[in-house]
């Protein structure tokens, strides 16, 4: 989808303007399920848009076992499960508020295979935060999704390269605004 939007010579990617010498970086955080690749699809088709220099992508701890046993493993074991989920729920949220809350636009992918709590309490948070949201998820997923895809800004479906489309529209927008030197 993405490379079908750049063939258009108006969609092209030309870089972005500089204001006062600065161009925007969009920072990108990605929500969701880390057992695919639709982070590395979403990177190439920044990537092939041209856009890798505007667009820093950033995510949670894509190791689901780092991730689980960050805490314990920081601050020691602990002995009883419910705790050590806990403490290394607590200690992610430290990394995820603090990337949701620098990123300019937030990304939420939801799979069929796993439930991803996680993913929808990532696109409230980004909402209450005020942040732009772009949903991914597949067709099956439209009805569950309705919620979040209710308070996004773009919904997308099956193909991830799409949910750079948003981003790449923007960015040219921006650089046709800005007055070249």
């Amino acid at each position: 989808m993405l490379s079908a939007l750049t063939k258009s010579s108006a969609l092209r990617p030309r870089g972005l303007a500089t204001l006062a010498g600065h161009s925007k970086v969009w920072r990108v955080y990605l929500s969701g399920e880390i057992h695919s690749s639709w982070r590395e699809d979403v990177a190439a088709g920044i990537r092939d848009a041209g856009l890798s220099e505007q667009v820093l992508l950033c995510g949670p701890n894509p190791s689901h076992e780092d991730s689980d046993d960050c805490a314990a493993i920081i601050l020691g074991m602990e002995e009883k499960r419910p705790n050590w989920d806990r403490i290394g729920a607590s200690m992610n949220a430290i990394r995820t508020r603090t990337l949701i809350d620098e990123a300019d636009v937030v990304v939420v992918r939801l799979g069929e295979k796993y439930r991803q709590w996680n993913a929808a309490f990532d696109a409230g948070y980004a909402s209450a935060k005020g942040k732009p949201i772009i949903t991914l998820h597949p067709p099956s997923l439209g009805h569950p999704m309705k919620e979040v895809n209710a308070a996004a800004a773009a919904v997308c479906e099956e193909v991830p390269q799409a949910a750079a489309s948003p981003m790449a529209l923007q960015a040219r927008a921006e650089s046709s605004l800005i007055p070249r030197g």
